[in-house]
């Protein structure tokens, strides 16, 4: 169970990124039934360390918090190029010998991959970096074009905002879906992005950067049961099929019965969690038909089966809905 963070602060380490991960794990939510982490920030040497843009953080505590941490967290930092501190290359390697989750943030997975945890990995960074990472660490396979990689409780996320997308699937891997979705609330971001950073690296027209697709977008999740072929929802659009699937994918990364099946397993997690309906009922509520069509999503996507996954997740004890 996810319960305790330590984030290690490396010199020259990114405002940004750093802020990601404490406002994921950092901030108390369990007035709105969210999770609490026992969070802490560390570094190899107590005292300020130097921030990007001129800026300075004041880090109180040692490494040592990362001996029992559940989740050994690293930011942004510095360059590729950065030399990275022994006792912190250590720290990283007990966490993972001990079966910790290790987490980086954009140009963080240098330190993971100094510490030669992405050895034998499937990794990723931001695009930008992704040749360096590959160049220096040839025994990782360096995936460019993804938000984020989890290989064997290393998770490597891509650039800036990429490490939100990392950190709610952690929380949405150990503590379910209703958690990640009280920190995305919050947060005003979405719970769970389709797609990956390729989508980022060329900038596309300026009439393609347009949403034109809210409106069917918002009409389909509140309408999971309904007929979303791409010829309704291309109607619903105003537009030809061709075009709908073509823009569609251009601005949410996937095609519409992908993304469609992403929303409806977000329905049937809410609903495994927060009631107890049976599998039939959740399967028709969500959109899916068949329990059997249902588990068949789940075990693809998910890799666990819903009953499996109302055990490990469910609010309900005796009929009560916990929310603290």
């Amino acid at each position: 169970m996810l319960r305790s963070v330590a984030v290690i602060a490396i010199p020259e380490v990114a405002p940004f990124e750093f802020g990601v991960l404490a406002e994921v794990f950092g901030i108390d939510r369990s007035a709105q039934g969210g999770p609490v982490f026992d969070f802490h920030v560390v570094a190899a040497e107590p005292g300020v360390v130097t921030m990007k843009n001129g800026l300075g953080l004041v880090v109180s505590e040692g490494l040592e918090a990362t001996a029992t941490a559940d989740l050994v967290a690293v930011p942004a930092f510095g360059s590729g190029e950065t030399d990275i501190d022994p006792r912190i290359v250590e720290a990283l390697r007990d966490a993972e010998r001990r079966g910790a989750w290790v987490l980086s943030v954009c140009s963080g997975a240098f330190a993971l991959a100094a510490a030669g945890l992405l050895d034998g990995r499937r990794s990723t960074t931001h695009w930008m970096h992704a040749g360096e990472l590959t160049r220096r660490f040839p025994g990782t396979h360096v995936d460019p074009d993804v938000l984020f990689v989890e290989d064997r409780r290393v998770i490597t996320g891509a650039g800036t905002a990429a490490g939100i997308d990392a950190c709610l699937h952690l929380v949405r891997t150990e503590l379910g879906a209703a958690a990640a979705n009280i920190i995305a609330r919050r947060m005003v971001v979405p719970p769970q992005r389709d797609g990956g950073q390729a989508q980022f690296i060329q900038t596309p027209p300026e009439h393609e950067r347009i949403s034109s697709l809210a409106a069917v977008t918002t009409w389909m999740v509140e309408n999971l049961t309904e007929d979303q072929s791409v010829a309704v929802l291309a109607r619903r659009a105003h537009m030809s099929e061709r075009t709908f699937a073509r823009r569609f994918r251009a601005e949410l990364g996937a095609t519409p019965a992908a993304w469609l099946n992403r929303q409806r397993l977000i329905r049937a997690q809410q609903l495994l969690e927060r009631t107890d309906l049976g599998l039939e009922q959740i399967a028709d509520e969500s959109g899916f038909g068949s329990a059997s069509v249902m588990r068949h999503h789940f075990v693809r996507t998910l890799k666990t089966t819903p009953n499996a996954y109302r055990r490990a997740f469910s609010c309900i004890d005796d009929g009560v809905l916990l929310t603290g």
